[in-house]
């Protein structure tokens, strides 16, 4: 027992000295981004690296918000992202439904198949993507942005709210349904507002995807009034260098609201995920 007791120190060690290791690693990147957004265009490229700039300036900030499309950029974000998460959550909580009560054949295999689109990766079906959405006249309009990216994300949500359902009793309906209520009055009324931490957490994912996505933001977009934030960003790199400043204080723009939006629904997120991975 003493050496036990003597080794649970050394273990209560190693594990915050890894994950400070870890912490640090992971923070490293962005505290290098937030130093050079604070430095003058000069200052970003000298070597070897300042990291406390000297005299820290906002001018960058300042010009990537006022002088250029930035704010656009950001809007357009949002507003696909939004209304992605919307239209993900109507389909993902409908399916995730019938996935979990309903039997019918071919189910098992129906769910796998739905699971194995979204491992396909989409650089493999986006010529097909473009020429759809050509073909269609959506090219550079929201609506394009938003099935394609729909498409993407309801096979992950389908399953994450299948398992946020399932872990729901189903006494509860049964016990609507005993009271005189129809089979969707008591879905939207009893089962669906006790899934808020599965469609929280569902959001959080859509929300990220979407707001990070370059591939599909560059392809389907081609005014500066329709592009994403990470497709803007992209014009920062241009055929004479890259403006290492104006990026990097555009791209610490571009991680607020996503952090923001993680550390307030944070506990919402994990429950959702655990509550959804297990009966």
């Amino acid at each position: 027992m003493s050496g036990l007791n003597e080794s649970r120190p050394l273990t209560r060690l190693c594990t915050w000295g890894t994950l400070a290791a870890c912490t640090a690693f992971a923070l490293l990147p962005i505290l290098w981004g937030i130093s050079t957004a604070l430095k003058e265009s000069g200052a970003a490229e000298v070597f070897p690296p300042q990291w406390v700039p000297r005299p820290p300036t906002l001018e960058n900030f300042r010009q990537v918000l006022l002088g250029s499309s930035l704010a656009r950029y950001l809007w357009n974000s949002a507003v696909v992202a939004v209304v992605t998460i919307l239209a993900t959550l109507a389909v993902a909580v409908h399916a995730g439904y019938a996935a979990a009560r309903f039997r019918f054949g071919g189910k098992q295999a129906l769910l796998f198949l739905i699971l194995a689109t979204a491992m396909i990766p989409g650089i493999c079906i986006l010529v097909p993507v473009y020429l759809l959405v050509t073909g269609l006249r959506l090219h550079n309009t929201y609506l394009a942005l938003v099935i394609v990216y729909t498409a993407w994300q309801v096979p992950t949500a389908v399953w994450i709210m299948r398992g946020f359902f399932e872990s729901i009793h189903p006494e509860l309906e049964e016990a609507a349904l005993m009271d005189g209520c129809s089979r969707l009055r008591a879905f939207y009324w009893i089962i669906l507002p006790l899934t808020q931490p599965g469609m929280a957490a569902v959001g959080i994912l859509v929300f990220v995807y979407v707001w990070n996505d370059f591939l599909i933001a560059y392809v389907l977009t081609i005014s500066d009034e329709m592009r994403l934030i990470q497709s803007g960003l992209y014009l920062y790199v241009t055929a004479f260098g890259v403006e290492w400043s104006k990026l990097m204080a555009a791209s610490v723009l571009a991680l607020l609201p996503p952090a923001v939006t993680f550390l307030f629904l944070q506990s919402r997120f994990i429950q959702g995920l655990t509550k959804g991975a297990i009966k």
